[in-house]
């Protein structure tokens, strides 16, 4: 690595400047990795934060909105508690409502209903766990927005009024709306569009959006066996994330903006070292000449890049995370340490792949050359 480690000391200006420009797409890296974390986070901590395997809904629901067209009844609930391998089976209710408080806060909230007592009730703390017919508990997030336990919400155009008895410790959101749980029963009715002195059909109290089942520890659920005695359409709680608001389109698109950086950043790293290759393509033909083998030739050049991807990426993720913290609240975004190493990571591999590309044309280094037979 001699040679290496030489001319990255005697040409450093221009290894700087490539270490520039990487540190510059590593921080973009760190700045898209956190925003796509954030918008999953916002989009869908609600459901990623129950303790689901997957979720039954109506049979022949298109599952891009499924929360909001699915319909199961109690009866489809009992056939998959008595499915092999359910630990439990719970119905599930999703509703989005606009609400406004006794402090006239306007608020959106994504009304989940569920049991008090069953494997689907939030955990608290702050306030009291759920279980009074008009209490809700709210994410936390929503006590950001300025709601307070002890609040009592108007549901628009139905009038229903509903108090805040308590907040979950993190953020619980749907569709980038603040989740609030609230008992079965007082989701039915609103639900069926039912006020405070309305009557309700009887059937809408047996209703539910989608079953949620929690398989035994260990055990696989056999769904289309489910899906067949119970008469529904039944995914897994990660398939699930596709029928919340916004979600794939929103994921996607930054998957695609991820994978043309990474793109990008590998022609970047291989038209750099292309050019270097080209102007020192004497001295390697000198070393050649010498007995120097082609795979050290080629050991030597990949060593010169992983230095510079490895030293301008960290300093790029560092300058990233630095950015990503001074980020306020408005908006989406979430470091995890795991996306921003497999990012970082991938883009290591991905410039030493189009670093290996542009010095593979050493090994065709003629050792004539250095004796003047190419001038």
């Amino acid at each position: 690595m001699f040679l290496a480690m030489r001319e990255l000391r005697f040409a450093r200006s221009r290894f700087i400047l490539m270490g520039g420009v990487v540190a510059l797409i590593a921080v973009l890296m760190v700045l898209l990795s956190g925003l796509s974390s954030g918008l999953v986070n916002d989009g869908v901590s609600g459901l990623k934060r129950l303790p689901v395997t997957a979720f039954a809904f109506g049979e022949g629901t298109k599952l891009d909105a499924a929360f909001s067209r699915s319909v199961v009844d109690v009866k489809q609930v009992d056939t998959w508690r008595t499915q092999p391998g359910v630990a439990e089976a719970e119905p599930f209710g999703n509703l989005l409502v606009n609400t406004r408080s006794d402090r006239d806060l306007p608020i959106d909230l994504a009304l989940f209903g569920v049991n008090p007592g069953s494997f689907l009730a939030p955990e608290v703390a702050e306030g009291a766990t759920l279980g009074a017919a008009d209490g809700i508990v709210v994410s936390a997030s929503a006590l950001d927005d300025g709601l307070r336990v002890g609040d009592v919400v108007t549901v628009d155009r139905i009038g229903t009024k509903l108090t805040v008895i308590g907040a979950t410790a993190d953020q619980h959101t749907f569709g980038h709306v603040d989740v609030a749980y609230l008992p079965l029963a007082t989701w039915q009715r609103l639900h069926a569009g039912a006020g405070p002195d309305d009557e309700v059909r009887p059937e809408a109290m047996t209703e539910a959006t989608a079953v949620a089942v929690r398989a035994k520890d260990g055990a696989t659920l056999n769904l289309a066996a489910g899906d067949s005695a119970a008469g529904t359409t039944s995914v897994t709680l990660t398939e699930s994330f596709g029928a919340s608001p916004g979600y794939t389109a929103e994921t996607s698109t930054l998957s695609l903006i991820q994978v043309f950086l990474y793109a990008i950043s590998a022609l970047v790293v291989g038209a750099f070292f292309t050019v270097w290759t080209i102007q020192r393509k004497h001295e390697l033909a000198v070393l050649r000449a010498m007995g120097a083998s082609k795979p050290y030739l080629l050991r030597d050049g990949l060593f010169q890049a992983l230095v510079v991807l490895l030293a301008s990426t960290g300093v790029g993720v560092a300058v990233g995370v630095g950015l990503g913290s001074a980020i306020g609240g408005g908006i989406p975004f979430s470091l995890e340490a795991p996306a921003v190493s497999l990012a970082s990571v991938l883009l290591v591999v991905l410039g030493l792949l189009g670093a290996a590309a542009a010095i593979v044309r050493i090994a065709a280094v003629d050792p004539l050359a250095a004796l003047g037979g190419q001038r």
